[in-house]
C-alpha cells in the first residue's frame, strides 16, 4: 500500500474505533431497544446518536425516580435531590427532544426494560432501603453516561450535539454532586477507570520518572489532569465489563 494511501486509511480506522467504543457503552446502558434513526442526508454518526440516545433515555426512567424518591424518600435530603433531579431532567429532556426534531433524529419514546426494572425496584422498596437503591442506581447510571458525553463532545462535528453535550454534562455533574451529598453511595462498589494501553504506558513511565527519594511517588500535575481525562473517556468500560460478567 501506497504510504499516502495508508495515511487516508488510519483516520478513518481510528473513527471505526471510537464509533465502536461508543456503541459498547451504550449497550451497558441498556440504549439498544431504542435506537435513534437519522433523517435521510444527516451528517450524524453513530456517536452523535449514541448521545441523542443516552440522554432521552436517561429522562425517561430518571424523572419518575426522581419524583418516586420526592414522594417516598425516607432521608429529607433524598425528597429534596429526587425532586430537583426530576425537575432537570424534565428541562435536559426538552432540550434533547429540541436538538433531535432540528437534526431530524427520532427518540426512544419508553425506557428500557432494564429502566424499567429499576423503577420496580423502587417502587417495591421502603425505608432506607428505597434510599439505597434510588442513590445507588441513580449514581452508576450517570456514571456511565458522563464518559460518553465526553467522548461525542471531543469529536463531534455537528454544533447542535456539541451544544447538548455541553448542557448534559452541566446536569450530569450535578446530578452526582447531589446524589453524592447523600452520603449513600458505596464507592467501594464503582467500578475503577480503566486507561487505553497505548495511553497508559507512556503515562505510567512519565509518572515513575518523578519517584522521588524515600519511596515516595511526586507525579506532575500535568500527569494527574492527563490520567483523569482519558480516565473519564473510558471509565464505562470496566462497568460494562462488570455487568457482563454479574
Amino acid at each position: 500500500m501506497a504510504p499516502l494511501e495508508s495515511a487516508r486509511r488510519r483516520p478513518a480506522h481510528r473513527t471505526h474505533r471510537v464509533a465502536l467504543l461508543l456503541i459498547t457503552l451504550v449497550a451497558g446502558l441498556g440504549v439498544l431497544p431504542g435506537t435513534a434513526l437519522a433523517a435521510p442526508g444527516s451528517q450524524l454518526n453513530a456517536a452523535d446518536m449514541t448521545l441523542l440516545n443516552g440522554v432521552r433515555l436517561a429522562g425517561l426512567w430518571e424523572m419518575p425516580a426522581g419524583q418516586l424518591a420526592a414522594e417516598k424518600g425516607r432521608s429529607p435530603r433524598v425528597r429534596e435531590i429526587g425532586a430537583e433531579i426530576a425537575r432537570q431532567h424534565g428541562v435536559l429532556d426538552q432540550l434533547v427532544v429540541d436538538a433531535a426534531n432540528k437534526l431530524g433524529a427520532t427518540l426512544p419514546t419508553d425506557p428500557t426494560s432494564e429502566q424499567k426494572g429499576w423503577l420496580g425496584e423502587m417502587q417495591n422498596a421502603t425505608g432506607t432501603r428505597f434510599d439505597q437503591i434510588f442513590v445507588t442506581r441513580l449514581r452508576v447510571a450517570h456514571g456511565k453516561i458522563f464518559p460518553v458525553i465526553g467522548a461525542v463532545r471531543a469529536s463531534t462535528r455537528d454544533a447542535t450535539v456539541r451544544k447538548l453535550a455541553d448542557e448534559a454534562n452541566k446536569f450530569v455533574t450535578d446530578h452526582m454532586a447531589m446524589l453524592e451529598s447523600t452520603g449513600l453511595v458505596r464507592w467501594q462498589q464503582l467500578p475503577p477507570a480503566a486507561l487505553p494501553p497505548a495511553q497508559s504506558d507512556s503515562l505510567v513511565a512519565a509518572a515513575a520518572a518523578n519517584v522521588g527519594s524515600g519511596g515516595r511517588t511526586e507525579v506532575s500535575t500535568t500527569v494527574v489532569w492527563l490520567v483523569f481525562l482519558i480516565a473519564l473517556g473510558t471509565g464505562g468500560i470496566a462497568t460494562y465489563r462488570i455487568l457482563r460478567r454479574n
